[in-house]
């Protein structure tokens, strides 16, 4: 049996490994472990480690990184726990590959172990960009500090090869999200309006907003100028989920909630949504509205739009169904009027989503199924 850990730290991530889980899980071949930490066990997000037990999976360790501030040295001092918490995880475990995914702080950590451990890393969603926070640095050291590359489309697997590693072991298996939305049974309006506990209107919107940790003390006015454009739409309830547990990320949440008490009748803030609710939403919304990479790896694929708000999803490829704008409030109200003009909304039947049609987790299952761990460790720098 080949011993595959898989690490989640967030909703967001987990939604995205859950059908490579059950892949792996189901597979005589492989041994799934699951290891928790960060967001999962965080009252404020959730407690969504209890939702991966629902799920079916057992966690073979999880261990807490003290969430408790959202400062410099508040995540500094969460890394620190994650390579020790890591550490210990994988002397219990004996993996013989770890599956990572992404560009959070907490993931710099597990490879950081991996690495001491003398552990293979599989890496997904590498290569990317997004210029307007510090995940950038961190999913490019990632890819550095991994043995398998598993990219969501041609341009990231080049950069992915442009940093030196080498191309056999890049393969482009396109965005996790989609087999998503291709295999779950989602909610009806009916049943999804019992679900979250807000009735839709004639217009929609889903919203998350994530502070640009390259800049985190602008998170405050920024979120004020889009609350200050949402106010302004007449007709259209606001569905609101939790941003990341960044820096900078508490005054997002006190001034989203501060807006939704006095707005109760057509607003509403869903601390964790689930993958059947959120992509349930997604589908029956107008648009995605904020900064997630939800709104361009996902939304294309419902035929919405998405008005990205700023430059923390700055690089990433993106559909022609994504509206970009500034953080001022009166960016947005003209991103807002692009977003339902006939015009727009006729282009959004055609659009084309540059991360594929689904189907990655299959793929990622056949690789780690037919290479040799054995010579995985030695890596050597590839110059074209």
């Amino acid at each position: 049996m080949r011993k595959i850990c898989v690490i989640t730290t967030n909703r967001a991530e987990y939604g995205l490994l859950y059908w490579l889980m059950k892949g792996i899980q189901s597979d005589p071949f492989f041994q799934l472990q699951v290891v928790v930490t960060g967001a999962h066990l965080s009252s404020e997000f959730g407690s969504t480690i209890d939702r991966i037990r629902e799920d079916g999976f057992k966690v073979d360790r999880s261990f807490d990184l003290e969430l408790f501030g959202d400062k410099v040295l508040d995540i500094t001092h969460s890394l620190a726990l994650a390579l020790d918490g890591f550490a210990a995880s994988f002397q219990t475990l004996k993996p013989d590959l770890i599956v990572i995914l992404g560009d959070r702080f907490e993931i710099l950590g597990a490879a950081a172990a991996a690495l001491i451990a003398n552990i293979p890393v599989a890496h997904l969603h590498g290569g990317e960009l997004s210029e307007g926070v510090i995940d950038d640095a961190i999913r490019h050291s990632v890819t550095k500090l991994s043995h398998l590359h598993f990219a969501a489309a041609e341009p990231y697997s080049n950069r992915i090869i442009q940093l030196g590693e080498q191309p056999e072991r890049v393969f482009t298996v396109g965005g996790l999200g989609i087999d998503n939305i291709n295999k779950i049974n989602l909610l009806t309006r009916h049943d999804l309006e019992k679900a979250i506990g807000l009735s839709f209107d004639k217009r929609n919107l889903l919203i998350t907003y994530h502070p640009e940790t390259l800049d985190s003390g602008m998170a405050g006015e920024q979120i004020r100028e889009l609350l200050a454009a949402l106010d302004k739409l007449a007709d259209t309830h606001l569905i609101f989920t939790m941003p990341n547990a960044d820096t900078g990320h508490r005054i997002i949440v006190e001034q989203i909630q501060s807006f939704v008490q006095t707005r109760e009748n057509r607003t509403i803030l869903i601390p964790s949504m689930g993958q059947l609710n959120y992509l349930s939403t997604m589908k029956l919304v107008d648009a995605v509205v904020g900064n997630s990479s939800s709104g361009i790896i996902e939304a294309p694929s419902f035929g919405i739009g998405t008005i990205n708000i700023g430059k923390r999803q700055d690089g990433r490829i993106r559909a022609a169904s994504v509206i970009d704008c500034d953080t001022s409030e009166e960016d947005i109200i003209k991103a807002f009027a692009k977003l339902y003009s006939a015009s727009f909304q006729k282009q959004l039947k055609n659009v084309v989503n540059p991360y594929g049609n689904g189907g990655a987790a299959d793929k990622i299952l056949s690789v780690l199924k037919e290479v040799d761990l054995n010579d995985l460790i030695i890596k050597r720098f590839y110059d074209k």
